[in-house]
């Protein structure tokens, strides 16, 4: 990096993730500007950069890469091309910021840390739940012992995917091709890098996924059990086709339970033997702000990034070895042979 202190971002994909989770926390980080953004629509790309005061807009990813008041770039793409945009990104010699989930399988995570370990640049990946306040004090809670030894976690997401989620109406988060999979890349990736973050890194992982009442072709059931890093059994399941809601993470240990919802801004909870205590702990209004100071503040020379590619890989393999089964295996472009799905073909109902 030059000998600044301050970091000139560029983005690449200035979309709706952009917009209010993390755009603007490019431009409120302390050490840190917004100089320009990319959309391949020119005309959207314009509109963005004029509504948010930005000075540069492209409509071509290579010319933001390439301009030379770009320090850093953000990478604000569907998954289906991150790869292509980091090796970009590397080959211009400049630090990147991935979005989540860090690539389509572990691969191309692969892929891209090699390449930016050969340009000798960073590499930081959008799982932001690490630096949240929130997430921050459960983890605390866990570490100093507030439950005693942990015994047990689960986790359970139930939700009804929206019935437009179908890759022919362009949502891309249910296109194995742009996504990698289904929602469980896309939802289910927060809470395994926050478990990798918490009490990882996962072992052990076993899972099963279904596709059961939804239109797209890629899992919209999963279940899982798998092992903390001091050997904890533990399950998660998501239900992506409920009628009923769920969101409830829950920690046991031998002196109490922490449980919250990780997707909604809920309080903290703990239960032990003393009471009950809840921690109201707001979000802030640009969610992604907090894990972008820790990337500056590295970049900088002055902190350090929780979110690595080496941390989100661990994240991807987890998800790789519960989705194995359904996809026939994913260490090839199994996006492009569809019709070799296991759990496609074995659809019930």
């Amino acid at each position: 990096m030059p000998n600044r202190d301050t970091i000139r971002w560029g983005i690449i994909g200035c979309g709706d993730v952009t917009e209010v989770k993390s755009g603007p926390g490019f431009q409120k980080a302390r050490g840190s500007q917004l100089v320009a953004v990319m959309r391949r629509n020119g005309a959207l790309a314009a509109d963005y950069a004029k509504r948010h005061g930005v000075p540069r807009w492209y409509d071509d990813a290579r010319a933001l890469v390439n301009d030379p008041e770009v320090d850093a770039v953000y990478v604000a793409t569907p998954p289906g091309v991150h790869l292509e945009h980091a090796l970009l990104v590397a080959a211009a010699g400049k630090p990147c910021y991935m979005e989540k989930p860090m690539a389509r399988h572990t691969t191309e995570c692969d892929a891209m840390i090699a390449a930016f370990a050969q340009a000798k640049q960073k590499l930081f990946v959008a799982y932001y739940r690490r630096a949240m306040p929130r997430f921050l004090k459960v983890k605390e809670l866990i570490g100093s012992g507030a439950i005693g030894q942990l015994t047990g976690l689960t986790y359970r997401l139930a939700w009804s995917t929206p019935a437009n989620a179908d890759p022919a109406n362009n949502a891309w988060r249910v296109s194995a091709e742009n996504a990698g999979g289904g929602l469980l890349l896309d939802v289910g990736s927060h809470l395994l890098d926050f478990l990798d973050f918490c009490v990882g890194p996962l072992t052990d992982v076993r899972g099963q996924a279904a596709r059961l009442a939804t239109a797209a072709d890629v899992e919209d059931a999963v279940a899982m059990t798998f092992r903390t890093a001091y050997g904890v059994p533990a399950v998660a399941s998501w239900n992506l086709s409920s009628y009923a809601k769920d969101d409830t993470l829950e920690f046991f240990g031998t002196k109490g339970r922490v449980s919250f919802m990780v997707f909604n801004e809920t309080s903290v909870r703990l239960e032990t033997e003393r009471g009950t205590e809840e921690f109201a702990i707001a979000n802030p209004p640009h969610v992604a702000q907090p894990l972008i100071q820790t990337i500056v503040d590295e970049l900088l020379g002055r902190g350090t990034c929780p979110s690595t590619a080496e941390s989100a890989r661990r994240t991807q393999l987890v998800m790789d070895r519960v989705l194995a089964d359904y996809y026939g295996g994913r260490e090839d472009k199994f996006w492009t042979r569809p019709a070799t799905w296991p759990g496609r073909r074995n659809r019930h109902g």
